[in-house]
């Protein structure tokens, strides 16, 4: 078992980093694992002969249904067991499980696996991120936060980069090998040199009370004070909200980005991992970073700054990605991508710093987990299935009517359109002539009406700032 660390020991500066690098690669592991899908995407879909829907499915709601229903649990199990040792198994199960879907021969099997990755992946976030929270005090906590989440950033760079090139040399097989086993020895490092901190300690306190005895009637209480505090509070509401459905839009988009690259602009998936990489994890590292430490600095003066900082990156993002798919240049595509990533991540620090910071010691896993319950169920499950509909419909219509425009193609859409669209362009078909070039539009067009979706999202932050100082205060003093 994973030791249990001092309170003072657990808070130096030279560990306490340590601690931070190694569950930010654990967070990368959780982020490459579930990116997989779409890196991999075209040669998937040729070989399985998929639909857009399906690769949607599998990159989204086979993994993200258990993910939602077992975090909870695991949320609550966090709450009162050793959280380093929940975090170590987990990761080395989605790791095995990873490389495990090169053994799948169809939509079915490679959806019961990643399943199983979903299930395995829950067991992360919420121990990890209450874990951080009792390593950092109130002041540091966002920054901490938005180290942790720039594993999102490393493991999005090494599925693109590293899955890429395998599958592009050596097939999407060998990729889920490749990308999935590195997780299993990260797993091994973690349960032996993380040490599990007293909670509480880190918020001033001696340690945290103990909790009482578990029972089905206290388990379902406290999980409902956690809600309530969360859902029915306005500011926490709204910033929760917010993040779901700006994570709705890019889990969505960020399906199908790699596939758009291969079916705009001709590129093969080598090169997209690489450039595709760089841009989708550089700036967005440095976006979750920046985020965190002026959301830090700006909320020292007034937390309303936690929901602002994030609505203001969102404003700024929407434009770039909307320009970004109307290029006929995949470089000035990219660049523009990489400036939206920047300004759509900034969020992500200041959101997690308040679900943090608005319960109580013994409640952040369980926040942390009804968080990603809405991530995971509302976007992740939601967001590609749906980019990949509204793609599979309007290729319909761009088969039909080439030279339409956008706002006639979505009147044109049907499931008739959709239908004939599939027995039209089955497997290789998809890559060439007619078939390739209503693909290609109908990518960007999904793309292009999904991104639109921050602008919503940024709405909801401002209004999530409002009364967002008294919660955190009322959560402060009890």
């Amino acid at each position: 078992m994973a030791a249990q660390a001092p309170g003072h020991a657990a808070q130096r500066g030279g560990y306490r980093a340590a601690v931070t690098l190694l569950l930010m690669l654990a967070y990368a592991f959780n982020a490459a694992d579930r990116s997989l899908i779409p890196v991999i995407a075209q040669p998937l879909k040729a070989d399985l002969r998929l639909s857009d829907t399906e690769l949607g499915l599998l990159a989204g709601t086979a993994f993200a249904v258990l993910y939602a229903l077992c975090g909870i649990p695991i949320a609550r199990l966090a709450e009162r067991a050793n959280r380093v040792t929940i975090i170590s198994v987990a990761l080395g199960g989605w790791s095995a499980l990873t490389a495990l879907c090169a053994t799948a021969g169809s939509f079915l099997q490679l959806a019961l696996l990643r399943v199983g990755i979903g299930i395995g992946e829950a067991g992360c976030a919420a121990p990890a991120q209450s874990l951080l929270s009792d390593y950092y005090d109130r002041t540091r906590r966002t920054s901490a936060l938005s180290v942790y989440s720039c594993g999102l950033s490393l493991g999005y760079l090494f599925v693109s980069a590293v899955g890429s090139y395998v599958a592009q040399h050596h097939g999407w097989r060998a990729a889920c090998v490749v990308i999935g086993l590195p997780g299993v020895a990260v797993a091994a490092l973690i349960r032996h040199v993380v040490r599990e901190p007293r909670r509480g300690t880190a918020d001033g306190a001696a340690a945290a009370a103990a909790p009482a005895p578990p029972s089905l009637r206290g388990e379902l209480a406290e999980l409902g004070a956690v809600a309530r505090g969360l859902f029915l509070s306005w500011p926490s509401a709204q910033i929760i909200f917010a993040l779901t459905l700006s994570s709705f839009a890019s889990y969505g988009t960020w399906a199908f980005i790699p596939a758009y690259f291969n079916r705009a602009f001709g590129l093969h998936l080598a090169t997209i991992g690489v450039f595709l990489g760089l841009a989708g994890s550089v700036p967005v590292a440095l976006g979750t970073l920046g985020g965190g430490f002026v959301a830090d600095f700006a909320g020292a003066r007034s937390p309303r700054w936690y929901a602002l900082v994030p609505a203001a990156g969102l404003a700024l993002a929407a434009p770039l990605y909307v320009l970004a798919f109307l290029q006929h240049d995949w470089a000035a595509a990219m660049l523009l991508l990489a400036a939206g990533g920047f300004f759509q991540y900034i969020s992500l620090g200041p959101s997690f710093g308040v679900v943090q910071n608005v319960v109580g010691v013994r409640q952040r896993a369980t926040a942390t987990a009804l968080l990603y319950l809405c991530l995971t169920l509302l976007a992740l499950a939601a967001g590609p299935p749906f980019i990949g509909w509204l793609i599979d419909t309007l290729a319909g219509a761009h088969l039909a009517q080439p030279a339409g425009s956008l706002l006639n193609d979505l009147m044109a859409a049907s499931p008739a359109g959709t239908a004939q669209f599939r027995a039209a362009c089955p497997g290789q078909a998809m890559n060439h002539g007619v078939c390739a070039a209503a693909l290609a539009a109908a990518s960007r067009d999904g793309l292009l009406l999904g991104v639109t979706l921050h602008l919503w999202a940024a709405a909801h932050y401002v209004l999530g700032s409002l009364g967002l100082a008294q919660q955190m205060r009322r959560a402060a003093a009890g």
